[in-house]
């Protein structure tokens, strides 16, 4: 028995790992119009450190975890109908630690390695046409509504014999309305979007603990969004409070559903950016947990840095 409720631990501590990246995160000026043939090179760094609540699940205490992510995007802007879109192609690497005490035995965790990388189509639909840069320098933003897809391929790194993986084995896709509007120097940013993932048929399987293969599984987690921007000056400095809501996202392994992982969290932040030649820039950004009912409540540090140049059009 105690030997099962230690490996029942670690269970639920992989299906925290598996949507903690997905939930959390806080993305100011996401639907941002930019003139045709923008392109863009983002280099992010981000570290996360904190308790992790399992919600009464377990008699688990001074559970915690750390680890940073490193981020290598590439950013490009074209048309479509008419209307300004962007691509955006992500890969991250990451490195943890994850600790906590069942009992008296203490439980240790290191990982090293990819994590699936993740592509983002965006759209808009109303306020913002695909312009050349000669246009753009005259265009003022008003109300902008976009629509976009996030799609996290099962690029990472994955062992199916072993429980914990930065890789998820799996498909997530995350369909999203965005909302923008300007005050002369003050945005306000809105989005709301549903994450839906597929099933990891390969999960901790072929093992000593599980001679089969077994399949885990995650219900749609709907994620709210919301930020208030001031814009400095039209070189690119400015400043947000940010703020979200996530709901849902209760799994199931080999049919059994764990209806104590369901989510129901929110975390609060700030992120300011500094333009410092014609073509850089940094972003940083902290945020911590304000509600957590399951999962990671973490405090959130991170770093960013962009370059970005104006294409030749085709």
């Amino acid at each position: 028995m105690k030997v099962r409720k230690q490996i029942l631990y670690v269970m639920l501590l992989a299906e925290l790992l598996l949507s903690a990246c997905c939930a959390q995160s806080l993305t100011p000026r996401a639907y941002l119009i930019t003139p045709l043939h923008s392109n863009a090179v983002i280099v992010s760094w981000s570290y996360y450190n904190g308790d992790i609540d399992f919600n009464g699940a377990l008699p688990v205490s001074e559970a915690t975890g750390a680890y940073n992510i490193s981020i290598l995007s590439l950013y490009h802007a074209f048309g479509i109908f008419g209307r300004s879109a962007n691509v955006v192609a992500s890969l991250p690497y990451a490195v943890g630690t994850f600790q906590g005490i069942f009992a008296t035995n203490e439980q240790n965790i290191y990982r090293s390695g990819l994590a699936d990388s993740s592509y983002r189509f965006s759209v808009n639909l109303k306020g913002g046409p695909a312009m050349p840069v000669q246009q753009f320098v005259k265009w003022k933003q008003k109300v902008l509504i976009g629509t976009s897809l996030r799609v996290i391929a099962p690029t990472g790194q994955y062992d199916p014999t072993k429980l914990i993986n930065w890789g998820a084995n799996r498909w997530a896709f995350k369909p999203e309305l965005g909302y923008s509007q300007s005050f002369g120097h003050w945005v306000v940013d809105g989005y709301a979007g549903v994450w839906f993932f597929t099933t990891n048929n390969d999960f901790w399987s072929r093992n000593s603990y599980y001679a089969g293969t077994r399949s885990q599984s995650q219900s749609p987690i709907g994620a709210f969004e919301g930020h208030v921007i001031y814009d400095f000056t039209k070189r690119g400095l400015w400043a947000s409070l940010d703020g979200n809501f996530w709901l849902g996202g209760t799994t199931t392994i080999a049919g059994v559903e764990n209806s104590l992982t369901r989510q129901a969290n929110s975390r609060l932040g700030a992120t300011v950016a500094i333009p410092f030649t014609r073509h850089q820039s940094v972003k940083m950004s902290y945020s911590a947990g304000t509600y957590n009912e399951y999962g990671g409540d973490y405090q959130n540090v991170s770093l960013a840095w962009q370059y970005s140049w104006l294409g030749k059009p085709q």
